[in-house]
């Protein structure tokens, strides 16, 4: 296994863009561990509180799997600090194992990905309208960030770091609110390009203003500028979320791949 990516890597995890889209991306950054055979298993894992993302092939056999499961425990991933995001067939694979090492695992969330190439207008047009964050509203988005990473669960920082995110997103000019009739901050997105794409995150309404179609009205607003941006738009999802996902799905998100992860 190699510890650095390749054209070869790349070209592998083109046949799974869309689930395996911010594996794309990570693997050209700083990552604590990265191992790679260029063809069918790449394990990369940047830092805590992140995932460690487990690709393999569609075709990979029983043998393939336990050399991923073996290679995580080389490196103590199998700690029961680490979570797995990963296909299913590998997802059952680890869990199975585990349970014969005496240890549990789980699925603790199923995810599909989504793009969209046909945006659809809202039936229901919210009060308020799209606002691009700037300095003045940094405060606000690091509540939004601290409050986003609470309520879902994942990858949950303090304070100081989210302000460094909030910072960061700001400065990239791809953060955005959707603010009300009454100038209130009442919900939140963000859009990262990588490649041909652009990965729309962050889509969090606070809870007092829900169910008043402010995030689907934002994400609509903020896909149409991925789009006029020239990226092909996509998304994660929680696939147990119903509701989330009918909104995605009536402004024109098709659903395109699934993955879960596993702690």
């Amino acid at each position: 296994m190699d510890s650095f990516v390749d054209e070869r890597d790349y070209k592998i995890l083109e046949n799974d863009k869309y689930t395996f889209f911010v594996l794309t991306r990570i693997i050209g950054g700083k990552c604590e561990l990265l191992l790679t055979d260029h063809e069918k298993l790449i394990i990369c894992f940047t830092s805590n509180p992140y995932p460690v993302w487990v690709w393999t092939s569609d075709e990979a056999s029983e043998a393939d799997m336990e050399r991923a499961y073996q290679l995580a425990a080389k490196h103590s991933l199998l700690d029961g600090e680490h979570r797995f995001n990963l296909k299913y067939d590998l997802a059952n694979y680890f869990i199975k194992r585990a349970a014969e090492d005496n240890k549990k695992m789980s699925i603790s969330l199923n995810m599909y990905a989504y793009d969209c190439h046909e945006l659809i207008k809202p039936t229901v047009i919210a009060d308020g309208s799209i606002h691009q964050c700037g300095r003045d509203d940094l405060d606000e988005l690091v509540d939004f960030l601290d409050l986003f990473h609470k309520e879902t669960g994942i990858d949950q920082k303090d304070r100081g770091s989210y302000r460094l995110d909030a910072e960061t997103n700001i400065n990239a000019g791809n953060m955005y609110f959707w603010k009300d009739k009454h100038g209130n901050n009442v919900a939140s997105c963000q859009y990262g390009p990588n490649g041909k794409m652009a990965s729309i995150n962050l889509v969090f309404t606070r809870p007092a203003f829900r169910r008043k179609h402010y995030a689907e009205n934002l994400v609509y607003q903020v896909t149409k500028l991925v789009m006029e941006a020239g990226y092909i738009p996509m998304l994660y999802t929680d696939a147990d979320y119903t509701a989330s996902n009918a909104c995605y799905e009536k402004i024109g998100y098709v659903l395109k791949g699934k993955l879960c992860t596993v702690g």
